[in-house]
């Protein structure tokens, strides 16, 4: 086994520096705008709608972007939405806008769409069922701590001026060589079940279904809106760079011991828990923190607060696909992903008019909140139904979890229009 991880590593590992490119450059990009935007003036709506937009796109791109990856093939695919969303930042910089900023976003999470579906395909064709989980889970933790070195490059120059625009350009530019370069092998269109149905979902797991939904307004929120919390808790924007980099490391690190512990114990019990810590922590920091604490409270509050709530989406997939049968584990990715991401969606959105409405202390209500309603839905939910007997293996998911389910549900539609019409 460990023979056969190594050698598909060695196969995979130009995907994985150009994926860890990939994600470097968007963290850096998302968080540059909103300090961006903060420092033009922009309104925390404002700002919040911008971070909405990646989101709007990273779904419609899951949907539909696998058809020019279908139409011309893998590498050219990822070479033209690499230069487009490689161009897009120097868009940004050129028009200044609050109401463009959220469209040029919108195509950036398109482009990353298509993207990152390229890159999990290669990842798929080039692993063997035996390490296939393995590989996903290395995938997985590579964006963890991309993102958190594309936090730290906040700290390079000052987001006044074009330098980090121009950065974010060349790192995603730069992504294409290994992966364009890349042999592995891109798999062939899977088997099961690809049909997207989330009434059925639901009745297979009804918490999994609306925790998704509630993960992605927690999690969206503070990447899209966390910058701007910082900022206007006095902090510079190499001390923002730290900030968001503990929160995105605290979910790296705690990860892998949750997925551990939801492998012997009821996940939801362990999902509901952490919203529970999560609810707690957070009402004790909107009540008692200061504004302006010191950076080293800053910092640790963040990294707590990234180990309990990161890790979610893993832990809800996990427990998702414990009550799915086999053939459709696609059908039911694709369907949490949908959820995922019409609550990231509207994360940002809620998250900038709580912030515009209460202050800095808005967004901790808001992902207070949505952390509440998980552990209350949690715990109704065990009373329901008791656990499974047999669990599947947990795999550790991006922070944006794009993947190549939606593209099977995509296409498989398509085919049932060809054979209806």
């Amino acid at each position: 086994m460990r023979s056969s991880l190594a050698t598909t590593l060695a196969t995979v590992i130009a995907l994985l520096v150009g994926y860890a490119l990939l994600q470097m450059g968007n963290t850096l990009q998302g968080s540059l705008l909103t300090l961006r935007g903060g420092r033009e003036g922009f309104s925390a709506a404002s700002i919040g709608l911008v971070g909405s937009g990646f989101y709007v796109g990273l779904i419609f791109g899951s949907l539909y972007a696998g058809r020019l990856v279908r139409g011309v093939g893998h590498a050219r695919a990822f070479a033209a939405l690499a230069a487009i969303a490689s161009s897009v930042p120097l868009l940004h910089l050129m028009l200044i806008n609050p109401w463009l900023w959220p469209l040029g976003r919108a195509l950036t999470g398109f482009c990353f769409a298509g993207l990152f579906i390229v890159v999990e395909s290669w990842l798929n064709g080039a692993a063997s069922s035996a390490v296939r989980g393995q590989i996903l889970s290395i995938y997985g933790m590579t964006g963890m701590l991309s993102g958190v070195a594309g936090q730290l490059l906040l700290t390079t120059a000052a987001p006044t001026s074009f330098v980090l625009f121009c950065l974010v350009s060349i790192i995603i530019s730069f992504a294409l060589v290994p992966v364009v370069l890349s042999r592995a092998q891109a798999p062939a269109q899977g088997e099961g079940d690809a049909t997207l149905n989330l009434r059925r979902l639901y009745s297979q797991s009804p918490f999994g279904v609306v925790a998704a939904f509630l993960v992605g307004i927690s999690t969206s929120s503070y990447y899209s809106l966390g910058p701007l919390f910082a900022q206007r808790a006095g902090l510079e924007a190499g001390s923002v760079a730290v900030f968001m980099a503990c929160g995105s490391l605290g979910g790296f690190l705690a990860t892998w011991p949750m997925g551990w512990l939801s492998d012997r114990i009821d996940r939801r019990r362990l999902s509901v828990g952490l919203a529970m810590v999560a609810a707690g922590a957070l009402l004790w920091m909107t009540l008692s923190v200061p504004e302006h604490p010191p950076r080293a409270v800053l910092y640790a509050l963040v990294g707590v607060f990234g180990m309990l709530v990161i890790p979610a989406y893993s832990l809800v997939l996990a427990h998702v696909n414990d009550h799915v049968p086999p053939g459709q584990f696609a059908a039911a990715s694709g369907g949490l992903l949908i959820l995922w991401g019409a609550g990231s969606a509207l994360g940002p959105v809620l998250g900038g008019v709580a912030m515009a409405s209460l202050g800095n202390r808005g967004l901790g209500w808001q992902i207070l909140g949505a952390q509440a309603l998980i552990a209350a839905w949690g715990i109704y939910r065990i009373s329901q139904r008791a656990a499974p007997e047999t669990k599947e293996e947990f795999l550790v998911m991006p922070v944006q979890p794009v993947g190549t389910e939606l593209v099977a549900v995509a296409e498989e539609a398509a085919v049932e229009r060809e054979a209806g019409a």
